[in-house]
């Protein structure tokens, strides 16, 4: 791994109450040559203080911690002095609640504690990813969309003149990794009660996208549940790929339905959006929508190119929207993506396609 042409190395400050998770993560981060650990801290007063003195790039963040909770010190810290913060999380039910408000407080990624789903190889590449992908964020950019988040009505788009019947064998595949939770959710919540049904990865670990599912739920007219092995896929309904596992899209005779299965990772990721994409390409074809979304890297360009090759009409999400452009930008340059909207208009956009 190289620094880059100028040599400056992402420098990261690990706030967490476990000696040992700082010891992991400062050990494991010391092996990439762009990445440097340029403080730890016990708990957020500690913190405050080392931001000031080391400066850093990357705020890496445990939620439950002494004297002040990582939720607090994240909306002081996102009030204050901003700064790109990963979230890292147990892998339980209350956890993953609370890392999913922290995203909606302003966190741009969560990553699992080590240990669970994660070796600690495997945790330490996720998270010198995730890293570089959020040391590039605009945090102004950020406030700047997270306020006209606030201000825009989240209203329903309206299915006019289409039958629920019309929509039966439409499907709408949708893919996004950093920054997507809410993105997802701008997007989700806008789809009328008789929308196509919708099949989504977004990168999370195990158990944070069963939470995922059940808070888009809850604010949606459409039912939005964690995918399970021979779930249908039907109108109104939207299925979230389960977090360590990939979905595919299947069909028998009339019924679409998915496959939810183990599998080696795909661009580092599973589930991939390649791999949601291409299957969608088979056994969708002309009758899908693929929507890339803002996310770090090119999982789903090879995907959606295909999808594109078989028919399907698709659409990106553009650069001033994106918190990562990196996924829209890869799916651009292949040549995959028949539409590029603002973050606001990809609802309206996937209606009227379908």
């Amino acid at each position: 791994m190289t620094a880059g042409a100028n040599n400056k190395k992402i420098r990261v400050l690990i706030v967490d109450d476990s000696a040992i998770v700082r010891k992991i993560f400062s050990e494991e981060l010391a092996k990439f040559s762009d990445i440097e650990v340029a403080g730890t801290a016990p708990d957020p007063f500690v913190a405050r203080d080392k931001i000031f003195q080391v400066n850093p790039d990357v705020i890496t963040l445990d939620i439950e911690m002494p004297r002040m909770d990582g939720l607090t010190f994240l909306r002081k810290l996102m009030r204050y002095y901003p700064i790109p913060v990963i979230i890292v999380s147990s892998l339980t039910q209350a956890g993953s609640k609370i890392a999913l408000e922290a995203l909606e407080s302003g966190a741009i990624e969560v990553i699992a504690k080590p240990g669970g789903s994660y070796s600690v190889g495997d945790m330490s590449e996720q998270l010198a990813e995730k890293i570089r992908a959020v040391s590039k964020v605009s945090m102004a950019k950020k406030q700047e969309e997270a306020s006209s988040r606030r201000e825009l009505p989240n209203e329903p788009v309206l299915l006019q003149k289409t039958s629920l019947t019309q929509t039966t064998h439409q499907i709408i595949a949708m893919g996004a990794s950093t920054g997507g939770t809410e993105a997802l959710k701008r997007v989700v919540t806008r789809m009328p009660p008789n929308a196509p049904g919708i099949v989504i990865v977004q990168h999370m670990p195990a158990n944070f996208t069963a939470t995922f599912a059940e808070r888009l739920d809850s604010l949606s007219q459409i039912r939005v549940r964690e995918a399970k092995n021979n779930d249908p896929v039907v109108p109104g309904t939207a299925l979230v790929a389960p977090g360590n596992f990939h979905m595919l899209l299947r069909r028998s005779g009339a019924k679409y339905y998915v496959e939810v299965k183990d599998g080696p990772m795909v661009h580092h990721q599973r589930p991939a959006v390649d791999v949601l994409f291409r299957s969608t390409a088979k056994y969708a074809g002309a009758n899908a929508v693929g929507v890339i979304m803002t996310g770090m890297g090119a999982d789903g360009a090879a995907g959606l190119l295909e999808m594109k090759k078989a028919g399907a009409r698709t659409i990106a999400q553009d650069e001033h929207s994106c918190i990562v452009f990196g996924m829209p930008k890869e799916a651009i340059k292949t040549g995959a993506v028949d539409k590029v909207v603002t973050l606001e208009k990809i609802a309206e956009e996937i209606l009227r396609m379908v």
